[in-house]
């Protein structure tokens, strides 16, 4: 049987990988193949095992945040199975449109019989939740070190949080759903979009949101120290504060795109010249080493979790298939 999502993950992970290598080709001649290959030759190795650590960190606190959600669901995923499927999820980064991460509530529809429309408002509470961290943590940087951008970090934390109170505000959402639900052509997906946004309301509530929020926030700094401990690595003295800004700011602003790919790893480099003030000879591979223990390390971890995520399931992964017919089953 053809596995299609592993197919369409090769095919993801060829794209990206070929992005990846064509956006450093030519970083690489912008910055002169000679100053790049004289910092890599000058960098500590050794730095890699904590950077990996701290990147490890992340994905543990933010494992934690997802299991708590599905508890918070009512929904009992057996741990071993739940964290293989919590790491494949890490392979999806690269996906277009990000749409690969309905493995998560595809995995354990399969496995626990959870309806998705259950369990895809924790994968979007997760997202979210990452997304108001790192812009908690961008918003102590920008005004020293991007005044200029600060009127983009509030639109979009004040879009952020009119989305909570819209999403949060359960009379508000069932009271459009019963609106919807006597529109002929809008009835059939009522039931579903009931499910969501009361799943949704008890992954969104205040307690459960400070605590997710507040998870994301120590996971995500983890990231940032990584990407400043990189610098030490190639004997390079900089801001923590000043790096850990970058590093938010170039996810948050590289958070459309597959893996960030390009945006994520220009606005690092950039930001390392021009507000760290580091050369681009080095600026260019601290971005390369970031990104490779912070995205690379979790794409490769996730490809060999994704394989046994699928011996789990019998062999195939197929996200577009429907879930198997069950007595007051809303699938």
């Amino acid at each position: 049987m053809k596995n299609k999502l592993i197919a369409r993950f090769q095919r993801w992970f060829i794209g990206a990988l070929a992005v990846g290598a064509l956006v450093y080709l030519g970083g690489t001649i912008w910055a002169g193949f000679d100053e790049v290959h004289a910092a890599l030759a000058r960098f500590d190795w050794r730095y890699l095992a904590p950077l990996a650590g701290l990147t490890l960190v992340n994905y543990g606190l933010r494992f934690a945040k997802w299991r708590y959600f599905l508890g918070r669901l009512g929904v009992h995923m057996p741990l071993r199975e739940d964290l293989w499927t919590f790491l494949a999820g890490l392979s999806m980064a690269i996906s277009p449109g990000k749409a690969g991460e309905l493995l998560k509530p595809y995995v354990v529809r399969e496995r626990t019989g959870a309806p998705m429309a259950t369990t895809i408002p924790a994968l979007i509470s997760e997202r979210l939740t990452d997304g108001i961290a790192m812009l908690i943590i961008a918003a102590f940087g920008v005004t020293t070190y991007a005044a200029d951008q600060l009127g983009l970090l509030v639109a979009l934390g004040v879009g952020v949080a009119v989305g909570l109170v819209v999403v949060s505000n359960a009379k508000l959402t069932l009271g459009v759903i019963g609106v919807m639900e006597r529109v002929p052509l809008l009835a059939r997906l009522t039931p579903r979009l009931r499910m969501m946004a009361e799943a949704t309301h008890v992954c969104l509530a205040p307690t459960p949101l400070l605590l997710s929020v507040s998870l994301s926030i120590v996971a995500w700094l983890a990231e940032c120290i990584a990407y400043w401990q990189t610098f030490s690595g190639f004997g390079v003295e900089v801001s923590p504060e000043a790096s850990i800004y970058i590093y938010a700011s170039s996810t948050i602003l590289g958070a459309p795109s597959p893996g960030g790919l390009g945006v994520t790893d220009g606005a690092m480099t950039v930001g390392a010249m021009t507000i760290l003030g580091v050369e681009r000879g080095v600026a260019l591979p601290a971005a390369l080493i970031a990104r490779t223990v912070t995205l690379w390390m979790g794409v490769g971890m996730g490809a060999i979790a994704l394989l046994r995520v699928s011996a789990m399931l019998g062999g195939d992964i197929d996200l577009d298939r429907p879930a198997p017919p069950a007595p007051g089953a809303v699938e």
